[in-house]
């Protein structure tokens, strides 16, 4: 179900509130990896300040002292509420929840409940590319399984992959990654429901990554892989980090689904002890009170969808573009500029505009780029003029 945004204009548009100068004088990766000729539109982190309800969830927590462990279900009860009224989706069971260090690590542990060293995980390629290094350092294999054509789930294709995934009698887990990335698709329900029933008939267990599940377009409904029929014994990782840029604030959330729930009681005691205890806090503020600002970025970053389809057309016509149902995250193929595997370091070299290479992102990469459209407008724009003058 579509949710009924808060009134975004209320709060001003978040993507064009801080000038470059103030955005280079943080120390994160996104601004200390290149130097400063050069505009990051790579690794997702938002130009935006933070929403002010974290900002004093922050403060207050410093002002008392309070940055020890983590402790009690609040973030998990918020995030229950958030689903309601965004998502139509009353089943985030706060018993059926463990809060983990972030969502890859929480992938990383709900793949060590469901499978076995050597095992396989099933991914749809392009993906994002910490699934290639987390699996293969957690000692499991990659079976890819290729979204088609039009960035959608190929349910023939993710058939052949499940069932290669358990020949011999193994284990398999597919990890799903709902809305994707880097192609901002959103699953429908008849999609996950199809993939709960194949992952059923293969004995696959599902892990969904919905860590961009709050940055749905305007008309566009987000569906829970674990609302949907058959999807019971699934489980998902869930985080206010990509929507509200708080990944320097580590928290996620684990769910259960019903007939998953012995599973994720059996995640060592260990494991919630690596979220930052202020982390929590801050997300906890901002999935409570920190709506309006989310309304009001969701519209700062269609307007830089529709921005980048017509920067696009005027300065890069042979770039393809389809602006994405969710995330932050522009996939764009560059092939029609000719034939270059890796346009990311044309742009970097020649325009200086760091952008994500699409090699990194296994089958389908090449000749890609992931552009990060969290910005201004004045440096999206720029951006795109640097780009077009890198391959005139």
């Amino acid at each position: 179900m579509d949710h009924t945004p808060h009134d975004a204009s209320a709060e001003a548009n978040p993507l064009r509130r801080l000038t470059l100068a103030e955005l280079r004088r943080r120390t994160s990766m996104k601004w200390r990896t290149y130097p400063d000729d050069v505009l990051p539109l790579w690794v997702a982190e938002m130009d935006v300040p933070l929403a002010e309800p974290v900002v004093r969830a922050v403060t207050d927590a410093l002002a008392r002292g309070d940055t020890g462990y983590p402790a009690g279900t609040a973030y998990a009860e918020v995030f229950a509420e958030f689903a309601r009224e965004r998502w139509g989706w009353g089943g985030l069971a706060v018993a059926r929840t463990a809060i983990v260090p972030d969502v890859m690590l929480g992938v990383v542990e709900m793949l060590k409940l469901t499978t076995g060293p050597g095992d396989a995980v099933v991914v749809n390629c392009p993906v994002y590319p910490p699934f290639y290094q987390f699996v293969g350092n957690a000692d499991r294999k990659i079976v890819e399984a290729p979204l088609d054509p039009g960035h959608r789930i190929d349910l023939t294709t993710l058939e052949a992959a499940f069932r290669t995934a358990v020949a011999g009698g193994r284990r398999a887990a597919y990890l799903l990654c709902s809305p994707h990335n880097p192609t901002g698709t959103v699953h429908t329900a008849a999609e996950l429901a199809a993939v709960a029933e194949l992952a059923a008939r293969y004995g696959v267990r599902v892990v969904a990554d919905e860590i961009h599940a709050p940055v749905v377009a305007p008309g566009t409904a987000f569906v829970p892989y674990l609302s949907v029929p058959g999807a019971a014994d699934g489980l998902s990782l869930l985080s206010a980090s990509k929507g509200w840029n708080l990944a320097g604030l580590k928290a996620a959330l684990a769910v259960a689904g019903p007939a998953a729930a012995d599973d994720l009681a059996r995640l060592p005691e260990e494991v919630g002890h690596g979220p930052s205890h202020v982390g929590v806090l801050a997300h906890t503020a901002a999935l409570r009170d920190g709506r309006g600002w989310l309304d009001a970025l969701l519209a700062g970053l269609d307007e830089n969808r529709r921005l980048l389809v017509d920067l696009l057309a005027a300065e890069l016509p042979a770039v393809r573009y389809a602006p994405a149902e969710a995330t932050y995250l522009a996939w764009l193929d560059c092939r029609g500029l000719g034939p270059v595997d890796d346009p990311a370091a044309v742009f970097l070299e020649r325009g200086r505009v760091a952008l994500s290479s699409g090699t990194d992102f296994g089958s389908g990469g090449a000749g890609h780029v992931r552009l990060n459209l969290a910005t201004s407008p004045e440096v999206l724009t720029e951006a795109v003029r640097r780009m077009a003058a890198a391959v005139a």
